[in-house]
């Protein structure tokens, strides 16, 4: 069974998300929505090659990343052997193309 791995950054986007959700909501909705964007991405340990290619970069021909779905989330990551590597959880309802362009090209 493959092992997951969280970047900083994603790290970083996870706290970010929980302050943003805990300061405009509450904080039990914080704590309730990174315990389930936690369990997604602990659940890519299971079938790690369910995730599709985000259609911002197989439209230029990327296809290093996959991503799956926490609404309105998006957590994109890469399978290298046996490990996967989280490297971003993005709200989906931003800018997505200028997101990954900045994250995941430079």
């Amino acid at each position: 069974m493959p092992r997951v791995t969280i970047v900083d950054a994603a790290e970083l986007d996870l706290l970010e998300i929980h302050l943003y959700v805990e300061t405009n909501d509450s904080p039990a909705r914080a704590d309730a929505l990174l315990d389930g964007l936690e369990g997604a991405m602990a659940s890519l340990a299971d079938m790690p090659e369910r995730g599709h290619f985000p259609p911002e970069l197989e439209r230029i021909g990327i296809r290093e990343y996959r991503e799956i779905h926490f609404k309105p989330y998006r957590i994109l990551y890469a399978i290298h052997g046996d490990t996967v590597v989280v490297h971003c959880v993005l709200d989906g309802r931003r800018d997505m193309q200028s997101l990954l362009q900045h994250r995941l090209l430079r």
